[in-house]
């Protein structure tokens, strides 16, 4: 009698689950909410088939789209076979086929959506809604709803790991250097750091709420474990975005805004505490005389005409496999954010982060000097050595002289109120510092390029040592194609050569223009 109410109580429980099962299934695709999104799924894959030019992706797209409709109607039917009949066998099995099929077709939608989304638009996309899903977290929080907390929290984990994944994965198109190593160190900090300490307060306050009488426990702490989720992807998309330039960046709201609360790759903002007299000494400068401003402007205009100079030399060259040309762009990025301090403008509020961009620039200076004085060693032509070398030492001095100017600006402000009087002497000398540094820098690219050449024309392929960097021409622009010359009007236009001219490889690369700049 007990062995025959056990089993009947085994067997109910045994179709309650199958039940539940195809119940399940059967919800989740009729309402749209399977973990995989099924109608979402198909609603971002035809909008990026909509925005795409890649049209193999687009195809790819489509079809994988077409199969996953087309299973649909199968997924249900086979779970609603389950929920009649949860004790088959037979049903249970087929429901686990249909569901891994189900499983494959969406991976493969997702891969395919994958290849024709550009990585800045999936991280943009993914900041906003890990933002809303932090958000959705600290309100179940505070009105100690568990499994919205718990649902939320997972999705935030999800895609904070996709985040990841993507962007490892898409460091592997480019060669070892400064800016995969910017990135991946962001990825590591998140994965290993940020995230696990964020998956330790969301237990801590599952339990705390699920307890029979409600636990006591810091709020605060879960709240900026949260944030930390987004910042660290937010620095991972900044990380990302170091190498694009101002045309790629120009539909991207966080590099327009006027607040620029958006930092740099390398500069340090300071804290709304470190105030003269209620004001920011980038709001200070903004106060200066008109007559002040006027000097200042034409110091930065002259500034303007070498930061062109660099523009024109590093966007020649394909920064992958270079780092020269990578750190040239930083270089130049921060001495921007130094420039426009002095005018009261840009991301740099304080003397404080003016020293830290003069820190930053003079070791992003002394990193090209190791990877300039490596192209040297290897130049056999001891005039391009000897030129690459004098370059070098006009950075490192600039450099210095960069650092001082930041300091003495710093001793003027803790003065208070004197900044006013002595800021024009110290914006203008910091503008002819950074002024001088840029043209060294255009100088170094230009002797590192000739002096790389030079080694590579003399020892060819036999050459032991690789270089040291990779000088890759941009491809250029497409133009029309050029109607060529018959062959017997070609044959009749035979004149005299004049003498060949001897051209000195630095000048025949000052005469190369190329039309991008970073």
């Amino acid at each position: 009698m007990y062995y025959s109410s056990w089993k009947k109580f085994f067997h109910f429980r045994q179709s309650l689950k199958g039940a539940e099962k195809g119940i399940k299934w059967l919800t989740c695709l009729k309402l749209g909410s399977h973990p995989d999104g099924f109608m979402i799924s198909l609603q971002v894959a035809n909008l990026a088939c909509s925005i795409s030019n890649n049209e193999e992706g687009v195809k790819l797209v489509r079809m994988a789209a077409t199969q996953i409709d087309s299973l649909c109607p199968q997924v249900i039917n086979a779970a609603l076979t389950l929920a009649a009949r949860p004790q088959s066998k037979v049903a249970q099995d087929n429901m686990d086929v249909f569901k891994d099929q189900w499983e494959k077709q969406v991976r493969v939608l997702t891969e395919a959506v994958d290849d024709i989304t550009s990585v800045d638009d999936f991280l943009s996309v993914s900041e906003n809604h890990i933002l809303e899903d932090v958000n959705k977290c600290v309100i179940a929080l505070q009105e100690g709803d568990v499994d919205t907390l718990d649902r939320t929290a997972g999705a935030i984990r999800g895609r904070a790991a996709r985040v990841i994944h993507i962007i490892n994965a898409e460091m592997e198109n480019y060669e070892t250097g400064v800016y995969t190593e910017k990135v991946l160190e962001a990825t590591k900090l998140l994965s290993e750091t940020v995230m696990p300490r964020f998956a330790e307060q969301v237990e801590v306050a599952i339990e705390a709420l699920s307890a029979n009488v409600p636990q006591p426990f810091e709020e605060n702490e879960f709240i900026d474990a949260s944030r930390l989720v987004y910042d660290g992807v937010r620095d991972i998309r900044k990380a990302v975005l170091m190498i694009r330039t101002p045309e790629e960046l120009e539909d991207d709201s966080d590099f327009e805004q006027e607040d620029y609360d958006v930092r740099s790759r390398t500069s340090v903002q300071t804290e709304d505490d470190q105030l003269i007299a209620g004001q920011s000494a980038r709001a200070i400068m903004a106060q200066l005389p008109q007559e002040e401003k006027a000097k200042i402007a034409e110091q930065v205009e002259i500034f303007h005409q070498e930061k062109s100079k660099l523009d024109a030399e590093v966007a020649k060259w394909d920064d992958s496999g270079n780092d020269i040309i990578v750190l040239a762009k930083q270089m130049c990025m921060i001495m921007m954010e130094m420039t426009d301090f002095t005018r009261g403008k840009g991301p740099l509020k304080n003397t404080s982060d003016v020293i830290n961009a003069a820190k930053k620039i003079a070791e992003a200076g002394s990193r090209m000097d190791k990877l300039a004085r490596a192209v040297a060693d290897q130049c056999p032509d001891s005039a391009c050595k000897q030129d690459l070398l004098a370059y070098l030492q006009r950075i490192a001095l600039y450099c210095h002289q960069l650092n001082i100017c930041s300091k003495v600006k710093a001793e003027v402000q803790n003065l208070g109120g004197e900044l006013i009087v002595s800021g024009l002497d110290s914006a203008t000398s910091l503008i002819q510092a950074a002024k001088n540094l840029m043209n060294a820098v255009v100088l170094t690219v230009k002797a590192s390029y000739v002096a790389s050449t030079k080694y590579q024309k003399v020892y060819g392929t036999a050459a032991v040592n690789s270089p040291v960097v990779s000088w890759k021409m941009k491809a250029p622009e497409k133009k029309p194609l050029v109607k060529r010359e018959k062959p017997e009007e070609y044959q009749t236009r035979v004149r005299r050569g004049s003498q060949k001219k001897h051209i000195s490889p630095v000048q025949a690369l000052s005469e190369f223009k190329a039309m991008d700049s970073f």
